[in-house]
């Protein structure tokens, strides 16, 4: 006899659904989670604002990353490869992806 897995539906609130615009990730790690900053950085600006904050389990940030490497092969497939421009290296505790490369004096 097959025992199929209880499905779990989600509610996606209105106030959620719209999203929040960030493209920084700042990651860090203990032995017990991993913690995702989302934050938006603006050319000219001197900070970065945090928009969200994610935490997960080791378990649960290798199932992200797997789930996020199958659909971006799945992106690139239907729409071509990602083109990344050099990235700047992040802090030694964890890895930091930047949207551009800040130049000093750009606006």
């Amino acid at each position: 006899m097959d025992k199929q897995q209880p499905q779990i539906q989600f509610e996606l609130r209105p106030e959620v659904a719209q999203g929040v615009y960030a493209n920084l990730a700042i990651i860090t790690h203990s032995s017990s989670e991993f913690v995702i900053d989302m934050a938006a950085v603006l050319p000219g600006l001197q900070k970065a604002d945090v928009r969200s904050r994610i935490v997960m389990a080791p378990e649960h940030a290798k199932r992200l990353m797997l789930a996020l490497h199958d659909n971006l092969q799945k992106y690139e497939q239907q729409f071509g490869e990602i083109d990344l421009q050099p990235q700047r290296q992040g802090p030694r505790q964890g890895s930091t992806i930047m949207p551009f490369t800040i130049k000093p004096g750009e606006a």
